[in-house]
C-alpha cells in the first residue's frame, strides 16, 4: 500500500473513532494527556543526560571521515 494512501486511511479511521468517542461520552480527560506528555519529555531528557558526551562521538554521528 502506498504510504500516502495508508496515512489517509489512518486519518479517516482516527477521525471516525474520535467522533464515536465524543458521541458515547468517552473522551479522555485532558489531564491524562498532559501527564503522559510531561512524563514522555522527562524520559527524553533523562535519556539525553545519560548518553555519554565524548568529542570522538561527534565525528561518527556526522559521518565525516
Amino acid at each position: 500500500m502506498h504510504s500516502d494512501t495508508h496515512l489517509l486511511l489512518h486519518q479517516l479511521r482516527s477521525a471516525e473513532l474520535r467522533l464515536r468517542a465524543t458521541e458515547s461520552g468517552r473522551t479522555p480527560a485532558a489531564s491524562h494527556t498532559g501527564l503522559r506528555t510531561r512524563l514522555g519529555w522527562a524520559l527524553v531528557d533523562l535519556g539525553l543526560r545519560v548518553l555519554p558526551r565524548h568529542p570522538g562521538h561527534a565525528s561518527v554521528a556526522t559521518g565525516s571521515a
